[in-house]
């Protein structure tokens, strides 16, 4: 997330780091980079104003000139101007109002509207135990409903069908009535999205916020959008009267312009990230995570939450138990370790999260590691049969072929797997002998074949 904002920040603040002082000339070209670095980043323009003019001043001051480390004080500036920048945190939807809490979700085309409601309502049915009715009010885009149909299904919420030929407030209209009746708590209403801002989708969406009467109005906006995120943020608010923001595709190479934005642009809090396509990737806003990940310091602490809400404790307790006991670790344990891995978004999501070096190591990640090659070795030990599962030590050159055909790939893919996988249980061996430490001193500090821990 933000990686080229992160790479040119911290080339800025590198020369400074490590000095015994700071002059005014190696603040001012630090500052002068920054100030390059927000511009590629597709800051808006006034907002980059607002940060350097706000960094000068600290930094000039006594707060940097006094102090032992003023390369690291000086990081600390643009840290608390970062956090400033994008707001306090929201602290996800207020739903603090008589039951069925209406949630508009508004925007351009193509920002992710659709997904990010599902995202929403499973977040919220999950988490806070909301029952909640998804609909869509895009008329002018059926596969939008069908979609959203297909999601509100998958996640297991409720979902207000359309009749063929309705309008948009008729609609919605229904879909209140409908959530007033089934005692739902949330009703997330989909807008249709245009390719520019226009009067007759203002007008739309407009109608519709006044016959649901929306408790919250969000603006959806792709983190990639730059300079056309906050010309629309600006429309909608004036249109709309937000009431916060989400961003999406955060995930991506984004230029991170949106994110210093919006915020100050609306003057409203960003709620939520959607931090990749599946439905659980929908985080709630923390600027301060956000800006520690921006200036390369990674952001632990949603590490270990995600850990905590995504990975399956009563299956890690379980292979925990099976190693002491020296049972070996067979290839369902090692499924069931890939798709905790998918889950959680692969390596890299996880890497990002990491400080400094660490998150740099995210771009070497092992090939094994990457989403399409952790889903084809998926592939390939369901195509195994329930005992060669449970015992790697059946399959032999026949029954490599017959896992190749059946999983679509190549022989030579399954022998790779297979090398892998040894490693692998040569290494869980060692840990139900020894531990952490024994493990560790069996690979000298490094993991085999690009496994990861």
């Amino acid at each position: 997330m933000f990686d080229r904002l992160t790479e040119r920040l911290s080339g800025a603040v590198a020369a400074l780091t490590g000095r015994g002082r700071l002059t005014e000339d190696n603040i001012a070209d630090a500052l002068r980079q920054v100030r390059m670095a927000l511009i590629e980043a597709d800051v808006a323009v006034p907002v980059v104003k607002g940060f350097i003019d706000a960094v000068k001043v600290r930094a000039l001051g006594a707060e940097v000139q006094q102090s032992l480390t003023p390369g690291q004080v000086f990081i600390k500036i643009l840290y608390d101007e970062l956090v400033k920048t994008m707001g306090e945190p929201g602290g996800g939807l207020n739903l603090r109002a008589q039951p069925p809490v209406v949630v508009l979700l508004a925007g351009l085309q193509g920002a992710g509207k659709t997904t990010t409601a599902a995202k929403l309502a499973k977040l919220l049915s999950e988490q806070q135990k909301k029952r909640v009715l998804l609909t869509s009010v895009d008329v002018y885009r059926p596969a939008a409903i069908t979609q959203l149909e297909r999601l509100a299904a998958q996640i297991g919420v409720g979902f207000h069908p359309v009749t063929a030929g309705q309008e948009p407030v008729a609609i919605a209209t229904e879909a209140l009535a409908a959530a007033v009746r089934g005692s739902y708590d949330v009703l997330i209403v989909d807008t249709a999205g245009r390719l520019h801002v226009d009067a007759q989708m203002m007008q739309e969406v407009q109608a519709v916020d006044r016959a649901v009467s929306a408790h919250q109005r969000l603006f959806v906006v792709d983190s990639m959008a730059g300079q056309d995120a906050v010309n629309a943020a600006r429309a909608f608010n004036e249109a709309l009267d937000l009431t916060g923001v989400i961003l999406t595709k955060a995930d991506g190479d984004a230029r991170g312009g949106a994110a210093l934005s919006v915020r100050q642009v609306t003057g409203k809090p960003i709620l939520y990230l959607g931090v990749g396509e599946k439905v659980e990737a929908l985080e709630l806003f923390h600027p301060e995570r956000v800006a520690s990940r921006i200036l390369g310091m990674g952001d632990v602490l949603s590490l270990v939450e995600q850990v905590q809400r995504d990975v399956d404790k009563d299956k890690a307790e379980k292979l925990a138990k099976k190693l002491k006991k020296g049972q070996g670790f067979d290839f369902n344990d090692l499924r069931e370790q890939m798709q905790q891995l998918e889950k959680m978004g692969g390596i890299n999501a996880l890497m990002d999260k990491l400080p400094g070096g660490m998150a740099a190591a995210a771009a070497k990640a092992p090939a094994q590691f990457a989403g399409k090659e952790v889903r084809r070795q998926i592939a390939i030990i369901n195509s195994m049969t329930a005992a060669e599962r449970r015992k790697p030590d059946l399959i032999d050159g026949s029954r490599k072929r017959r896992i190749a055909n059946g999983s679509g790939l190549q022989v030579q893919d399954v022998n790779r797997l297979m090398k892998q996988f040894l490693q692998m249980q040569r290494v869980m061996k060692q840990f139900s002998k020894g531990g952490v430490r024994g493990m560790m001193r069996t690979l000298g500090g490094r993991m085999p074949g690009g496994f990861g821990p």
